[in-house]
């Protein structure tokens, strides 16, 4: 077989593998075997030393003319096999814009941060500021500031996860108020602030105790505040929360911060007063602590106590949360079981 019939025989053939190529692979393999650098046109242009030098002229043109005819046949197939894939795709991902369209699936708020965000919004608007204060404590602003030196045996109160002889996981958000009273401005107005967070305890996790819990703590110190303001203040938060009908009443208690203490109890909103399993048959509830600021913690900021005065008080967010909404397992909070997240979804707003 002369040069000639070979490129014949290979003008055929390689028309042919082109047509067959079914996708860009194999159109690309026919390409390299074709035209590429160890292809058959380059095979044949290689032995032009074996063609007569009459002919050499001629086969030149006709390996030219076959190589660009199969360059523009890969690239009409090329352009055939990426409008077939094209066309294969919109048919496959195709929208029937006559079916029902899907329901997003949207998260609902934390049932702790309903309470939480509806507790800031009411102090706020009652003139209080939010004070955030580190989760990472020091022994001097969560103990010895609020009137709790190294030796006071009130510290056996509190179980502590200390990190050294100094630092700890705050048992309680009461440094947050420690260090605003050392910085406020008491020419500026009165003090009024409410510290929510996370508190730590060392305490074993079962359906009402957690070694991980969310509380808020407030505080007023102004000239002339009484008892009467703290007991007024402590019956309207009781009211937002659970409701404009319930009753609140005080009782003596014993915190190291505050002189003199109380506990606050609400009326049953299960039986209304009369005695349920939910209030231990007494028609009460206890919700907080609270008290008369002591005069030790505001001296120890540099407070006058002669003549400034206050309050505070400090309530259970998980506390609040599971008497509002009726839990009966203080876990639920952390588990993160869907299903009992989704239940609060209608309290948002």
């Amino acid at each position: 077989m002369d040069l000639f019939d070979k490129l014949k025989q290979l003008r055929e053939q390689g028309l042919d593998e082109i047509k067959k190529a079914s996708n860009e692979k194999k159109l690309n393999d026919v390409r390299v075997e074709l035209i590429g650098r160890k292809g058959e046109l380059t095979k044949i242009l290689h032995s032009m030393k074996e063609v007569a030098p009459e002919d050499r002229r001629e086969v030149g043109q006709k390996v030219n003319e076959l190589r660009d005819l199969f360059n523009q046949r890969l690239g009409e197939a090329k352009d055939e096999l990426v409008k077939a894939l094209i066309q294969k795709r919109l048919e496959d991902e195709k929208i029937d814009v006559t079916l029902p369209g899907r329901t997003s699936a949207l998260g609902s708020k934390h049932p702790l941060y309903l309470i939480l965000d509806d507790l800031e919004s009411y102090f706020i608007g009652m003139g209080y500021k939010v004070v955030q204060g580190p989760e990472i404590e020091t022994d001097h602003y969560c103990f010895e500031m609020m009137n709790l030196p190294k030796d006071h045996p009130a510290r056996d109160m509190q179980a502590t996860f200390y990190i050294d002889s100094e630092d700890l996981l705050r048992t309680q958000t009461s440094g947050d108020q420690a260090r605003v009273l050392e910085k406020h401005d008491f020419s500026q107005g009165p003090l009024k602030m409410v510290g929510p967070g996370k508190v730590y305890r060392r305490d074993d996790d079962d359906a009402t105790h957690s070694h991980q819990f969310m509380q808020m703590e407030g505080l007023v110190v102004d000239k002339n505040i009484t008892m009467s303001d703290l007991k007024g203040t402590l019956d309207m938060i009781a009211k937002h929360v659970f409701g404009q009908d319930r009753e609140t009443r005080l009782r003596p208690s014993y915190f190291p911060f505050t002189e003199p203490s109380v506990e606050m109890d609400v009326s049953c909103f299960n039986c209304d007063g009369k005695g349920c399993p939910v209030c231990k048959y007494t028609g009460w509830i206890e919700v907080l602590g609270a008290g008369m600021v002591h005069p030790n913690v505001l001296e120890n900021a540099g407070i006058d106590s002669t003549v400034y005065g206050g309050f505070a008080f400090g309530l259970g967010l998980d506390r609040f949360a599971i008497l509002k909404y009726g839990i009966d397992d203080i876990r639920d909070f952390y588990t993160n079981d869907v299903r009992f997240l989704k239940q609060f979804r209608k309290e948002e707003n």
